[in-house]
């Protein structure tokens, strides 16, 4: 069974299939913040839509992180590093890529086991 939750025209927030769980594309929630501040609320966003799911960052299960400018990598992993909760990293991959908004420096999607 699919669930899907949040769902508009064009995607679900969240999608959920035999246990693993399908977040969209995260960014900031202020698109005038520097990549730590973005970077920071982005992954509030994220912890919010994993609890909504079920879930949580302990069952993250990969991650796709896409930047504007690999310039901000150090200053992005700084924020993520203390955010993964130790012994608990996803898979993770992270790519330099235009923003769908030119203010945006940072966006990620998630996949998540249910807990």
């Amino acid at each position: 069974m699919i669930e899907r939750m949040e769902t508009g025209a064009r995607m679900s927030r969240i999608v959920k299939h035999n246990g693993t769980i399908y977040l969209c594309g995260q960014v900031c929630k202020d698109a005038n913040d520097d990549i730590t501040g973005q970077t920071t609320t982005m992954l509030e966003k994220v912890d919010a839509l994993l609890e909504q799911a079920g879930s949580s960052r302990e069952h993250m299960l990969s991650a796709t992180i896409y930047l504007k400018d690999m310039k901000d990598f150090a200053q992005m992993n700084e924020v993520w590093d203390a955010w993964v909760p130790e012994g608990h990293a996803p898979a993770r991959a992270c790519v330099q890529a235009p923003m769908a908004r030119d203010v945006l420096l940072v966006e990620i999607s998630v996949i998540a086991a249910e807990k």
